[in-house]
């Protein structure tokens, strides 16, 4: 049994002290001494009454109270209604013209209330009461559980969980199984490099002996079937017993079933993605935008975040420690593993990876907040961020025209093969010397060497004589020579010819 009530205020002078309305509610009897049962209405079923506070919590006005209301305003039209929610007063008041106070006096008026609510009516016995209240919270919160916008993101957020850590269980297992079988055949692991094809093998055959007998044209090509059992026959492998096989299957067997829930997990994951989030998984693919949506919370949480924040969830660490060291910031967090990000140029990962986040951000809203499940935007700015890439990578470059963007025209590259002929003048290194030289230039040329050469010999003999110590007779003019020579034969004419006596 579910009910709604109405009380009057009996005494307004003690409302007016908020302080101390409290002491007011302390026991039954005050409690009836400052309000009374005016109107008790019984709701038909657990169902009404959820409709009814359903329609309470979101601030609306439900068809029972709406009726309950109008024969109120049809007796006590001059009355004020005490609401706790301002939002419902003004439906209330726009809907049925009836005057509604809320005030910090109207909370503590309804917590006294609350906390005295079994004295104040009478006939309901405290059990049921409790009962009622009990269904009541239930019935509400699986109603907001069931239309909660969060619900289907939780769904998301726990598969690509599951998703990564059947991963990293799978990377452990598989490790543990070519350990444990390559101390008996040790070969094999090094000609089949596929896990999965890997324990399959093991699986079927078992031992290695069994390599020679046994038919894996199933699992192996032709040429690999042929190779392993080569390999079996003069394996360097340890001797195991039929135990130890048996714990190895045992682990393959495992590995193998983990693998096809994988499959078909990440199927579930895909699909499930296309439908809440088909725009953000044309995007950046179900994986990337899987993990954004768990790394965010929700998709709504995710929808709030600016496209900087986008583009760096994940790198929140490095992002930190960057402006903490003063060096420089990441450009990119989960949406790194994007494809269109992993297509680019390490040069050009840093300009994608802005304009995917930006056009990711919109995209997120558009799956959130938008009405339409089309993946139609998705596409769009799929394509625009392809061009962008395209023309990244192949230099492109826009020029503004009296009409537009359009692309700057190249002329077509043309390859024109010249003969070259090797050029010997190139080896001499001596100074060219031009032919056209007159004669008397290379006489004047002549002369100068000869002149610097003579020099150079007498400064040579000059040296040799003060290295020996004999004094440097210095060599005289012709001119010189000839006056001395005509001096001389004056001087002999002019002496007699008899002998020269000595005078003392």
């Amino acid at each position: 049994c579910v009910v709604i009530f109405f009380l009057q205020v009996l005494n307004e002078k003690k409302l007016q002290e908020v302080d101390s309305l409290w002491k007011e509610f302390e026991t039954p009897e005050k409690a009836n001494k400052i309000v009374k049962l005016k109107h008790f209405e019984k709701f038909q079923d657990t169902t009404e009454a959820l409709a009814a506070s359903t329609a309470l919590v979101e601030g609306k006005l439900s068809k029972n109270l709406k009726k309950i209301l109008k024969k109120i305003v049809a007796r006590d039209a001059h009355e004020q209604l005490a609401v706790a929610d301002a939002k419902l007063g003004g439906v209330i008041k726009e809907k049925l013209n009836l005057s509604c106070i809320h005030s910090p006096m109207v909370t503590e008026l309804m917590r006294g209330i609350r906390s005295q609510i079994e004295g104040l009516i009478t006939g309901l016995p405290s059990r049921e009461m409790a009962a009622m209240c009990l269904g009541l919270a239930h019935s509400l919160s699986r109603y907001k559980l069931k239309f909660s916008p969060d619900k289907v993101d939780t769904m998301i957020i726990q598969a690509i969980s599951l998703l990564d850590d059947l991963d990293k269980e799978l990377n452990n297992y598989i490790m543990r199984c070519r350990e444990w079988y390559g101390w008996h055949f040790p070969e094999l692991g090094k000609i089949i490099t596929d896990n999965l094809t890997y324990c399959k093998c093991v699986r079927k055959v078992g031992d290695r002996s069994n390599f020679a007998s046994s038919d894996v044209s199933d699992i192996l090509p032709e040429e690999i079937e042929e190779d392993v059992k080569a390999a079996a026959e003069i394996s360097m492998g340890t001797e195991v017993s039929e135990e130890d096989i048996n714990n190895i299957i045992h682990l393959c067997d495992q590995v193998i079933e983990i693998s096809e829930y994988r499959t078909q997990l990440y199927d579930y994951l895909k699909n499930r993605m296309m439908a809440i989030a088909p725009n953000l998984t044309v995007m950046v693919g179900e994986l990337v935008g899987a993990r954004l949506i768990a790394h965010a919370g929700s998709l709504l949480n995710l929808a709030k975040h600016p496209a900087s924040t986008v583009q760096l969830l994940g790198a929140e660490k490095a992002l930190f420690r960057a402006l903490k060291t003063k060096r420089d910031t990441p450009k990119f967090g989960l949406i790194y593993h994007a494809s269109l990000v992993g297509q680019s140029n390490t040069k050009n990962k840093g300009k994608i990876s802005r304009m995917l986040a930006a056009k990711t951000a919109l995209t997120i809203r558009y799956d959130a907040l938008g009405e339409n499940t089309s993946a139609e935007m998705g596409a769009e700015n799929r394509l625009k961020v392809e061009t962008r890439l395209r023309l990244l990578e192949e230099r492109g470059i826009r020029r503004i025209s009296g009409t537009g963007k359009a692309l700057a025209k190249t002329d077509k590259y043309q390859n024109k093969s010249e003969i070259k002929v090797f050029d010997p003048s190139g080896d001499s290194t001596l100074p060219v010397v031009s032919k056209k030289r007159k004669i008397q230039e290379v006489d004047e040329q002549d002369t100068e060497v000869a002149v610097k050469a003579k020099k150079f010999k007498a400064e040579m003999k000059e040296g040799t004589a003060v290295a020996d110590g004999e004094p440097v007779k210095k060599k005289k003019k012709k001119k010189d020579k000839e006056k001395q020579a005509e001096e001389e034969e004056v001087l002999s004419e002019e002496l007699p010819t008899s002998p020269i006596t000595e005078v003392r």
